[in-house]
Protein backbone atom coordinates (compact mmCIF):
# COMPACT_ATOMS: atom_id res chain seq x y z
CA UNK A 1 0.00 0.00 0.00
CA UNK A 2 2.67 2.45 0.68
CA UNK A 3 4.68 1.39 -2.44
CA UNK A 4 1.24 2.44 -4.36
CA UNK A 5 1.26 5.41 -2.47
CA UNK A 6 4.82 6.49 -2.88
CA UNK A 7 4.49 5.86 -6.93
CA UNK A 8 1.19 7.88 -7.10
CA UNK A 9 2.94 11.06 -5.72
CA UNK A 10 5.80 10.58 -7.80
CA UNK A 11 3.43 10.88 -10.91
CA UNK A 12 1.46 13.54 -9.47
CA UNK A 13 4.83 15.21 -8.79
CA UNK A 14 6.54 14.83 -12.27
CA UNK A 15 2.85 16.10 -13.59
CA UNK A 16 3.35 18.93 -11.86
CA UNK A 17 6.76 19.78 -13.03
CA UNK A 18 6.02 18.69 -16.68
CA UNK A 19 2.98 21.81 -16.55
CA UNK A 20 5.45 24.33 -14.70
CA UNK A 21 7.74 23.60 -17.40
CA UNK A 22 5.14 24.26 -20.44
CA UNK A 23 4.66 27.86 -18.77
CA UNK A 24 8.10 28.88 -17.77
CA UNK A 25 8.32 32.50 -18.57
CA UNK A 26 5.29 33.02 -20.55
CA UNK A 27 3.11 33.41 -16.87
CA UNK A 28 3.53 35.33 -14.15
CA UNK A 29 2.30 33.85 -10.83
CA UNK A 30 2.31 36.73 -8.74
CA UNK A 31 2.63 34.55 -5.42
CA UNK A 32 6.44 33.65 -7.02
CA UNK A 33 6.80 37.03 -9.06
CA UNK A 34 5.85 39.60 -6.86
CA UNK A 35 5.01 43.07 -8.03
CA UNK A 36 7.98 45.57 -8.55
CA UNK A 37 6.95 48.11 -5.98
CA UNK A 38 7.62 45.14 -3.37
CA UNK A 39 11.08 44.93 -4.41
CA UNK A 40 12.39 47.58 -6.35
CA UNK A 41 13.32 50.96 -4.88
CA UNK A 42 10.27 53.65 -4.71
CA UNK A 43 10.35 55.37 -7.70
CA UNK A 44 10.67 59.61 -7.31
CA UNK A 45 8.56 62.41 -8.59
CA UNK A 46 8.20 62.37 -12.14
CA UNK A 47 8.77 65.65 -12.73
CA UNK A 48 12.64 65.79 -11.50
CA UNK A 49 12.92 64.10 -15.21
CA UNK A 50 12.70 67.09 -16.56
CA UNK A 51 14.32 67.02 -20.63
CA UNK A 52 15.76 70.04 -22.13
CA UNK A 53 14.23 70.64 -25.32
CA UNK A 54 9.04 71.49 -27.57
CA UNK A 55 6.72 74.29 -28.02
CA UNK A 56 5.73 75.12 -24.58
CA UNK A 57 6.66 74.77 -21.29
CA UNK A 58 7.59 71.60 -18.92
CA UNK A 59 3.95 69.97 -21.04
CA UNK A 60 3.34 66.58 -20.28
CA UNK A 61 5.09 63.88 -22.37
CA UNK A 62 3.88 60.60 -23.12
CA UNK A 63 4.75 58.13 -26.10
CA UNK A 64 1.65 59.17 -28.31
CA UNK A 65 3.00 62.76 -28.09
CA UNK A 66 6.38 61.60 -29.33
CA UNK A 67 4.72 59.54 -32.47
CA UNK A 68 2.42 62.83 -33.20
CA UNK A 69 5.59 65.09 -33.18
CA UNK A 70 8.13 62.58 -35.37
CA UNK A 71 5.04 62.12 -38.05
CA UNK A 72 4.61 65.95 -38.10
CA UNK A 73 8.55 66.72 -37.81
CA UNK A 74 10.41 63.91 -39.04
CA UNK A 75 11.94 65.11 -42.59
CA UNK A 76 12.34 61.54 -43.95
CA UNK A 77 8.27 61.56 -43.70
CA UNK A 78 8.34 64.82 -44.72
CA UNK A 79 10.85 64.04 -47.90
CA UNK A 80 8.26 60.88 -48.95
CA UNK A 81 5.36 63.17 -48.86
CA UNK A 82 6.71 65.55 -51.49
CA UNK A 83 7.42 62.72 -53.56
CA UNK A 84 3.95 61.77 -53.91
CA UNK A 85 2.87 65.45 -55.05
CA UNK A 86 5.67 65.21 -57.47
CA UNK A 87 4.40 62.04 -58.60
CA UNK A 88 1.00 63.19 -59.03
CA UNK A 89 1.61 65.83 -61.17
CA UNK A 90 3.72 63.65 -63.25
CA UNK A 91 0.53 61.32 -64.05
CA UNK A 92 -0.90 64.79 -64.97
CA UNK A 93 1.98 65.77 -67.10
CA UNK A 94 1.38 62.92 -69.33
CA UNK A 95 -2.20 63.11 -69.66
CA UNK A 96 -1.04 66.81 -70.97
CA UNK A 97 -0.79 65.24 -74.99
CA UNK A 98 -4.17 65.30 -75.17
CA UNK A 99 -4.73 69.04 -74.82
CA UNK A 100 -3.64 71.20 -77.51
CA UNK A 101 -0.37 73.42 -78.28
CA UNK A 102 -0.21 76.64 -79.30
CA UNK A 103 2.69 78.28 -80.78
CA UNK A 104 3.54 81.79 -81.97
CA UNK A 105 6.49 83.44 -84.11
CA UNK A 106 7.19 86.81 -85.38
CA UNK A 107 10.27 87.61 -87.16
CA UNK A 108 12.38 88.87 -90.45
CA UNK A 109 14.72 87.38 -93.23
CA UNK A 110 16.42 89.03 -95.46
CA UNK A 111 17.37 86.49 -98.72
CA UNK A 112 19.71 86.66 -101.95
CA UNK A 113 19.32 84.67 -104.27
CA UNK A 114 23.01 83.48 -105.81
CA UNK A 115 21.30 81.12 -108.43
CA UNK A 116 18.23 83.15 -109.56
CA UNK A 117 21.00 86.67 -109.94
CA UNK A 118 23.33 84.77 -112.06
CA UNK A 119 20.27 83.75 -114.79
CA UNK A 120 18.64 87.39 -114.67
CA UNK A 121 22.38 89.09 -114.51
CA UNK A 122 22.26 91.04 -111.44
CA UNK A 123 21.29 90.85 -108.18
CA UNK A 124 18.27 90.19 -106.44
CA UNK A 125 17.02 90.62 -102.49
CA UNK A 126 14.18 89.71 -100.60
CA UNK A 127 12.33 91.28 -97.41
CA UNK A 128 10.26 88.53 -95.63
CA UNK A 129 8.05 89.64 -93.13
CA UNK A 130 6.29 87.73 -90.51
CA UNK A 131 4.36 89.90 -87.78
CA UNK A 132 2.45 86.21 -86.39
CA UNK A 133 2.16 82.97 -87.34
CA UNK A 134 0.04 81.11 -85.00
CA UNK A 135 -0.04 77.61 -84.82
CA UNK A 136 -2.41 75.10 -82.84
CA UNK A 137 -1.70 71.41 -83.12
CA UNK A 138 -4.40 68.93 -81.55
CA UNK A 139 -3.30 64.71 -81.21
CA UNK A 140 -6.02 63.03 -82.01
CA UNK A 141 -4.86 59.37 -81.33
CA UNK A 142 -1.33 57.67 -80.40
CA UNK A 143 -2.89 53.84 -79.98
CA UNK A 144 -2.81 53.77 -76.49
CA UNK A 145 0.94 55.36 -75.95
CA UNK A 146 -0.57 58.11 -73.85
CA UNK A 147 -2.74 55.84 -71.69
CA UNK A 148 0.13 53.05 -71.10
CA UNK A 149 2.60 56.34 -69.95
CA UNK A 150 -0.34 57.19 -67.76
CA UNK A 151 -0.98 53.73 -66.49
CA UNK A 152 3.09 53.72 -65.47
CA UNK A 153 2.72 57.40 -63.91
CA UNK A 154 0.16 56.14 -61.61
CA UNK A 155 1.31 52.92 -60.79
CA UNK A 156 4.42 54.87 -59.66
CA UNK A 157 2.35 57.38 -57.84
CA UNK A 158 0.41 54.37 -55.49
CA UNK A 159 4.71 52.87 -55.21
CA UNK A 160 5.14 56.55 -53.29
CA UNK A 161 2.05 56.62 -51.40
CA UNK A 162 3.65 52.27 -50.31
CA UNK A 163 7.16 54.37 -49.40
CA UNK A 164 5.39 56.98 -47.28
CA UNK A 165 3.37 54.24 -45.28
CA UNK A 166 6.94 52.37 -45.10
CA UNK A 167 8.84 55.40 -44.13
CA UNK A 168 6.03 56.09 -41.31
CA UNK A 169 6.05 52.65 -40.28
CA UNK A 170 9.78 52.70 -39.89
CA UNK A 171 9.88 56.50 -38.12
CA UNK A 172 7.19 55.06 -35.39
CA UNK A 173 9.51 52.26 -34.56
CA UNK A 174 12.62 54.49 -34.42
CA UNK A 175 10.68 56.53 -31.97
CA UNK A 176 9.51 53.68 -30.20
CA UNK A 177 12.56 52.30 -29.62
CA UNK A 178 14.12 55.96 -28.80
CA UNK A 179 11.49 56.61 -26.58
CA UNK A 180 11.42 52.65 -24.52
CA UNK A 181 15.21 53.41 -24.16
CA UNK A 182 14.60 56.84 -22.35
CA UNK A 183 12.82 55.45 -20.52
CA UNK A 184 15.07 52.49 -19.74
CA UNK A 185 17.83 55.19 -18.89
CA UNK A 186 15.77 56.60 -16.46
CA UNK A 187 15.39 53.88 -14.85
CA UNK A 188 19.09 53.29 -14.71
CA UNK A 189 19.65 56.98 -13.28
CA UNK A 190 17.06 55.56 -10.35
CA UNK A 191 19.06 52.79 -10.08
CA UNK A 192 22.40 54.28 -9.39
CA UNK A 193 21.22 57.31 -7.33
CA UNK A 194 19.49 54.73 -5.32
CA UNK A 195 23.11 52.92 -4.83
CA UNK A 196 24.42 56.30 -4.30
CA UNK A 197 22.00 56.59 -0.87
CA UNK A 198 23.02 53.08 0.36
CA UNK A 199 26.65 53.37 -0.06
CA UNK A 200 26.56 56.97 1.52
CA UNK A 201 24.37 55.25 4.28
CA UNK A 202 27.31 53.13 4.59
CA UNK A 203 30.09 55.25 5.09
CA UNK A 204 28.09 56.45 7.75
CA UNK A 205 27.83 53.74 9.26
CA UNK A 206 30.88 52.37 8.89
CA UNK A 207 32.73 55.84 10.36
CA UNK A 208 30.32 55.44 13.36
CA UNK A 209 31.46 52.23 14.30
CA UNK A 210 34.93 53.33 13.91
CA UNK A 211 34.58 56.00 16.10
CA UNK A 212 33.21 53.98 18.86
CA UNK A 213 35.92 50.98 18.19
CA UNK A 214 33.82 48.54 17.11
CA UNK A 215 35.29 48.45 13.50
CA UNK A 216 38.73 49.64 12.21
CA UNK A 217 39.84 52.45 10.05
CA UNK A 218 39.94 49.90 7.14
CA UNK A 219 35.85 49.42 6.96
CA UNK A 220 35.77 53.81 6.75
CA UNK A 221 38.18 53.28 3.73
CA UNK A 222 36.32 50.67 1.91
CA UNK A 223 32.91 52.44 2.35
CA UNK A 224 34.38 55.36 1.10
CA UNK A 225 35.61 53.91 -1.97
CA UNK A 226 32.11 52.18 -2.57
CA UNK A 227 30.55 55.62 -2.67
CA UNK A 228 32.97 57.17 -5.17
CA UNK A 229 32.70 54.36 -7.45
CA UNK A 230 28.83 54.82 -6.80
CA UNK A 231 28.92 58.72 -7.62
CA UNK A 232 30.71 57.50 -10.87
CA UNK A 233 28.15 55.18 -12.07
CA UNK A 234 25.38 57.94 -11.22
CA UNK A 235 27.18 60.28 -13.21
CA UNK A 236 27.30 58.09 -16.10
CA UNK A 237 23.94 56.93 -15.72
CA UNK A 238 23.25 60.89 -16.23
CA UNK A 239 24.83 61.41 -19.48
CA UNK A 240 23.26 58.38 -20.64
CA UNK A 241 19.92 60.11 -20.14
CA UNK A 242 21.39 63.45 -21.89
CA UNK A 243 22.79 60.77 -24.73
CA UNK A 244 18.79 59.11 -24.88
CA UNK A 245 17.20 62.77 -24.80
CA UNK A 246 19.03 63.91 -27.68
CA UNK A 247 18.66 60.75 -29.59
CA UNK A 248 14.80 61.03 -29.14
CA UNK A 249 14.45 64.76 -30.04
CA UNK A 250 16.61 63.90 -33.27
CA UNK A 251 14.09 61.05 -34.73
CA UNK A 252 11.06 63.33 -34.10
CA UNK A 253 12.61 65.66 -36.15
CA UNK A 254 12.91 68.79 -33.18
CA UNK A 255 16.45 68.68 -31.98
CA UNK A 256 15.76 71.80 -30.22
CA UNK A 257 12.74 72.12 -28.26
CA UNK A 258 11.95 73.55 -24.61
CA UNK A 259 11.46 71.15 -21.62
CA UNK A 260 9.21 68.33 -21.00
CA UNK A 261 8.10 66.02 -18.66
CA UNK A 262 8.25 61.90 -19.05
CA UNK A 263 4.98 60.72 -17.72
CA UNK A 264 5.30 57.14 -18.52
CA UNK A 265 7.50 54.21 -16.69
CA UNK A 266 8.45 50.70 -18.54
CA UNK A 267 5.42 48.30 -18.36
CA UNK A 268 5.30 44.85 -19.22
CA UNK A 269 2.43 44.26 -21.62
CA UNK A 270 2.25 40.54 -23.05
CA UNK A 271 0.92 39.94 -26.34
CA UNK A 272 -1.29 37.00 -27.24
CA UNK A 273 -0.42 36.43 -31.19
CA UNK A 274 0.30 33.45 -33.08
CA UNK A 275 3.13 33.66 -36.03
CA UNK A 276 0.10 32.42 -38.38
CA UNK A 277 -1.48 35.54 -37.57
CA UNK A 278 1.40 37.92 -37.26
CA UNK A 279 1.85 37.19 -41.88
CA UNK A 280 -1.74 37.14 -42.34
CA UNK A 281 -1.33 41.11 -40.60
CA UNK A 282 1.85 41.68 -42.75
CA UNK A 283 0.10 40.39 -46.65
CA UNK A 284 -2.37 43.33 -46.02
CA UNK A 285 -0.59 46.09 -43.81
CA UNK A 286 3.21 45.68 -44.85
CA UNK A 287 3.93 48.82 -47.49
CA UNK A 288 6.79 46.85 -49.05
CA UNK A 289 4.61 44.09 -50.03
CA UNK A 290 2.33 46.28 -52.10
CA UNK A 291 5.24 48.55 -53.19
CA UNK A 292 7.02 45.41 -55.00
CA UNK A 293 3.83 44.12 -56.43
CA UNK A 294 3.00 47.91 -58.28
CA UNK A 295 7.06 47.89 -59.58
CA UNK A 296 6.18 44.42 -61.13
CA UNK A 297 2.88 45.78 -62.48
CA UNK A 298 4.72 49.05 -64.02
CA UNK A 299 7.43 46.90 -65.05
CA UNK A 300 5.01 45.12 -67.32
CA UNK A 301 3.23 48.24 -68.98
CA UNK A 302 6.40 49.51 -69.68
CA UNK A 303 6.68 46.26 -71.49
CA UNK A 304 4.16 47.16 -73.17
CA UNK A 305 4.84 50.58 -74.11
CA UNK A 306 8.03 49.77 -75.72
CA UNK A 307 5.74 47.19 -77.90
CA UNK A 308 4.22 50.27 -79.37
CA UNK A 309 7.50 51.59 -80.45
CA UNK A 310 5.99 51.06 -84.04
CA UNK A 311 2.61 52.58 -84.12
CA UNK A 312 2.14 56.60 -85.44
CA UNK A 313 0.36 59.67 -83.96
CA UNK A 314 -2.77 60.73 -85.44
CA UNK A 315 -3.43 64.69 -85.13
CA UNK A 316 -4.66 67.94 -86.77
CA UNK A 317 -2.84 71.25 -86.80
CA UNK A 318 -4.27 74.84 -88.42
CA UNK A 319 -1.60 77.52 -88.82
CA UNK A 320 -2.77 81.38 -89.83
CA UNK A 321 0.08 83.95 -90.90
CA UNK A 322 0.09 87.86 -90.96
CA UNK A 323 3.55 88.98 -93.31
CA UNK A 324 4.94 89.33 -96.55
CA UNK A 325 6.67 92.01 -98.46
CA UNK A 326 5.77 94.65 -95.54
CA UNK A 327 4.73 93.32 -91.78
CA UNK A 328 0.78 93.43 -92.44
CA UNK A 329 0.74 93.40 -96.95
CA UNK A 330 -0.31 89.58 -96.59
CA UNK A 331 -2.08 86.86 -94.82
CA UNK A 332 -2.49 82.94 -95.16
CA UNK A 333 -3.27 79.99 -93.64
CA UNK A 334 -3.26 75.87 -93.53
CA UNK A 335 -4.94 72.85 -92.06
CA UNK A 336 -4.51 69.85 -92.24
CA UNK A 337 -4.55 66.34 -91.10
CA UNK A 338 -1.55 64.01 -89.91
CA UNK A 339 -0.55 59.95 -89.35
CA UNK A 340 3.07 60.65 -88.38
CA UNK A 341 5.08 57.40 -88.14
CA UNK A 342 8.04 57.39 -85.77
CA UNK A 343 11.86 56.64 -87.43
CA UNK A 344 12.22 52.80 -87.10
CA UNK A 345 15.09 51.20 -85.83
CA UNK A 346 14.03 47.81 -85.83
CA UNK A 347 17.45 46.37 -83.95
CA UNK A 348 17.34 48.80 -81.81
CA UNK A 349 13.23 48.60 -81.12
CA UNK A 350 13.64 45.10 -80.55
CA UNK A 351 16.54 44.98 -78.26
CA UNK A 352 14.27 47.67 -76.47
CA UNK A 353 11.81 45.13 -75.85
CA UNK A 354 14.02 42.54 -74.94
CA UNK A 355 15.64 44.94 -71.58
CA UNK A 356 12.06 45.61 -71.08
CA UNK A 357 10.68 42.00 -71.07
CA UNK A 358 14.30 41.31 -68.74
CA UNK A 359 13.58 43.96 -66.54
CA UNK A 360 9.72 42.52 -65.97
CA UNK A 361 11.32 39.14 -65.18
CA UNK A 362 13.93 41.15 -62.59
CA UNK A 363 10.67 42.56 -60.97
CA UNK A 364 9.44 39.38 -59.86
CA UNK A 365 12.47 38.06 -58.83
CA UNK A 366 12.58 40.93 -57.00
CA UNK A 367 8.84 41.23 -54.74
CA UNK A 368 9.35 37.60 -54.59
CA UNK A 369 12.49 38.45 -52.80
CA UNK A 370 11.09 40.97 -50.81
CA UNK A 371 8.55 38.30 -49.83
CA UNK A 372 11.30 36.45 -48.47
CA UNK A 373 13.08 38.81 -46.56
CA UNK A 374 10.14 40.26 -44.98
CA UNK A 375 8.59 36.61 -43.89
CA UNK A 376 12.63 36.45 -42.17
CA UNK A 377 11.85 39.46 -40.87
CA UNK A 378 8.48 38.67 -39.00
CA UNK A 379 10.09 35.23 -37.85
CA UNK A 380 13.08 37.07 -35.98
CA UNK A 381 10.88 39.97 -34.43
CA UNK A 382 8.63 37.06 -33.35
CA UNK A 383 10.93 34.54 -32.11
CA UNK A 384 12.71 37.33 -30.25
CA UNK A 385 9.68 38.87 -28.52
CA UNK A 386 9.00 35.31 -26.99
CA UNK A 387 12.57 35.35 -26.04
CA UNK A 388 12.25 38.64 -24.11
CA UNK A 389 8.69 37.68 -23.09
CA UNK A 390 10.25 34.64 -21.22
CA UNK A 391 12.93 36.71 -19.99
CA UNK A 392 10.69 38.51 -17.59
CA UNK A 393 9.30 36.71 -14.63
CA UNK A 394 12.89 35.49 -14.46
CA UNK A 395 14.12 38.82 -14.55
CA UNK A 396 11.67 39.85 -11.52
CA UNK A 397 12.66 36.78 -9.35
CA UNK A 398 16.13 37.30 -10.09
CA UNK A 399 15.28 41.02 -8.32
CA UNK A 400 13.39 39.42 -5.28
CA UNK A 401 16.01 36.98 -4.18
CA UNK A 402 18.73 39.99 -4.83
CA UNK A 403 16.63 41.92 -2.32
CA UNK A 404 15.95 39.24 -0.16
CA UNK A 405 20.07 38.50 0.23
CA UNK A 406 20.84 42.39 0.03
CA UNK A 407 18.47 42.47 3.72
CA UNK A 408 19.95 39.89 4.89
CA UNK A 409 23.18 40.84 4.49
CA UNK A 410 22.54 44.41 5.70
CA UNK A 411 20.93 43.22 8.53
CA UNK A 412 23.80 40.76 9.69
CA UNK A 413 26.16 44.30 9.23
CA UNK A 414 24.30 46.50 11.51
CA UNK A 415 24.86 43.62 14.49
CA UNK A 416 28.48 43.45 13.56
CA UNK A 417 28.32 39.96 11.91
CA UNK A 418 28.70 40.71 8.35
CA UNK A 419 31.88 42.61 6.65
CA UNK A 420 32.03 45.23 4.34
CA UNK A 421 32.84 43.29 1.49
CA UNK A 422 29.89 41.25 1.93
CA UNK A 423 27.41 43.99 2.43
CA UNK A 424 29.43 45.56 -0.91
CA UNK A 425 28.70 42.19 -3.05
CA UNK A 426 25.19 42.06 -1.85
CA UNK A 427 24.67 45.76 -2.76
CA UNK A 428 26.17 45.51 -6.16
CA UNK A 429 24.24 42.15 -7.06
CA UNK A 430 20.97 43.72 -6.04
CA UNK A 431 21.80 46.84 -8.06
CA UNK A 432 22.94 44.54 -10.94
CA UNK A 433 19.84 42.65 -10.91
CA UNK A 434 17.30 45.63 -10.84
CA UNK A 435 19.48 46.75 -14.11
CA UNK A 436 19.17 43.17 -15.50
CA UNK A 437 15.26 43.46 -15.30
CA UNK A 438 14.94 46.91 -16.18
CA UNK A 439 17.17 46.14 -19.63
CA UNK A 440 14.44 42.87 -19.93
CA UNK A 441 11.68 45.62 -20.12
CA UNK A 442 13.72 47.98 -22.49
CA UNK A 443 14.56 44.92 -24.38
CA UNK A 444 10.86 43.38 -24.85
CA UNK A 445 9.63 46.91 -25.63
CA UNK A 446 11.81 47.21 -28.17
CA UNK A 447 11.39 43.36 -29.50
CA UNK A 448 7.64 44.49 -29.21
CA UNK A 449 7.97 47.76 -31.35
CA UNK A 450 10.51 45.38 -33.91
CA UNK A 451 7.67 43.44 -34.47
CA UNK A 452 5.27 46.13 -35.40
CA UNK A 453 7.06 47.19 -37.84
CA UNK A 454 7.88 43.98 -38.89
CA UNK A 455 3.73 43.31 -39.96
CA UNK A 456 2.86 47.03 -40.30
CA UNK A 457 0.79 47.28 -37.69
CA UNK A 458 0.49 48.34 -33.74
CA UNK A 459 -0.55 45.46 -31.07
CA UNK A 460 -2.29 46.16 -28.61
CA UNK A 461 -2.63 44.58 -25.33
CA UNK A 462 -5.81 43.58 -23.28
CA UNK A 463 -6.08 45.65 -20.36
CA UNK A 464 -6.55 42.78 -18.04
CA UNK A 465 -3.59 41.61 -19.65
CA UNK A 466 -1.01 44.56 -18.67
CA UNK A 467 1.21 43.28 -15.98
CA UNK A 468 2.31 46.45 -13.86
CA UNK A 469 6.00 44.69 -13.34
CA UNK A 470 7.36 48.59 -14.05
CA UNK A 471 5.10 50.55 -11.15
Amino acid sequence: MLKKFIIISLILSLNGLSAISQDIGNTVNEKEYPKANEVLPEAKDRTDFIIEGSVEKNIDMTLDMCIELALGNNPQINSAFHDILASDSRIKQVWSNYFPQVSWQTGYTRIRQLQLSDALGRNLTFNYYILGQVTLQQMLYDFGVTQNQATIRRLDFETSKATLGATINDVIYQTKDAYYNLLYAFENKKVAQDTVDKFEMFYNQAKAFYEIGMNPKVDVTIAEVNLSNAKLQLIQADNAVNLAIARLNNVMGVPFIDKYNVQERLKYQPINITFNETIDIAREARPELKAAELKVESAKQTLKLVKKSYFPTLSVEGQLQLGGKQWTSNHGYNIGGYLNFPTVNGMLIRNEIKEARFLYEKEIANAKNTQNQIYLEIQNAFLKLEEKKNQMPVAMLNVKQSKENYELSYGRYRVGEASPTELKDAQINYQQAQLSYYNALYQYNSAKAELEKAIGKNLTANTEDIIELGE
